[in-house]
């Protein structure tokens, strides 16, 4: 299941996220990669060290944390600090799988849903679509700046070769509460449900009963 959240972050917030990035320093990418990603990865990193990355990560964990499709849809039990990546023309990330574990010693977790926010605008650059690899095929995602798309960490996926311009985006992982990712769609469509349901019959029986069911399904399918 891939999920779009628009409007994520807001012009102001893009604003100040841009502004911050004239003065952040940059790493080479392939240094947080796993063994088996390595090679493929040939993008730039905000080194996390500095004041720039401290208040972007700040502001966009928080702005996660306050949206509700963002927990309809991860259901977070933890979620990873972003990481900041940038692709010039030239740069891009080969066909890979996450890291199934992620994290430092003492601050492990287990990498279900992986989360990109798009600081640049779609038009802003040639190239550089994030392809996931589903049953269907491939599908290939270039959000509008601000907007973030959630997808299983478990799936394949790619960053294609930048032909020009310049691709901005905070990457994040999310340990959620459900890690099989088709009872967690379940959940996501029956949460839809219940929440109209409670706009538009809060009292009747049936959203009581829908209501009843999400929440069993949740401490179910729930591991803490």
């Amino acid at each position: 299941m891939q999920t779009i959240i628009n409007n994520l972050l807001s012009s102001d917030e893009l604003q100040e996220i841009r502004q911050l990035l004239e003065t952040a320093r940059w790493t080479a990418g392939h240094e947080s990669a796993g063994d088996h990603a390595r090679p493929g990865k040939h993008n730039e990193e905000m080194d996390q060290s500095c004041e720039a990355w401290k208040t972007i990560n700040q502001r966009v964990v928080n702005k996660l944390y306050a949206h509700p499709e963002f927990h309809s849809a991860a259901l977070p039990a933890k979620v990873s600090a972003a990481f900041v990546s940038r692709c010039s023309p030239g740069m891009y990330y080969r066909e890979h799988v996450d890291d199934p574990v992620m994290g430092t010693p003492g601050g492990r977790y287990r990498s279900d849903v992986a989360v990109t926010i798009f600081i640049s605008d779609a038009g802003d650059y040639e190239g550089g679509e994030l392809s996931i690899d589903t049953a269907l095929g491939p599908i290939a995602v270039k959000g509008t700046a601000g907007s973030a798309v959630l997808y299983p960490a478990s799936s394949r996926h790619q960053v294609t070769e930048i032909k020009s311009g310049q691709r901005i985006v905070c990457v994040l992982w999310v340990q959620s509460l459900v890690r099989d990712p088709a009872q967690r769609e379940i959940l996501n469509d029956l949460d839809s449900a219940r929440q109209a349901l409670r706009l538009s019959a809060p009292e009747a029986e049936v959203t009581k009963t829908v209501d009843h069911a999400y929440i069993n399904l949740v401490r179910m399918w729930s591991e803490v």
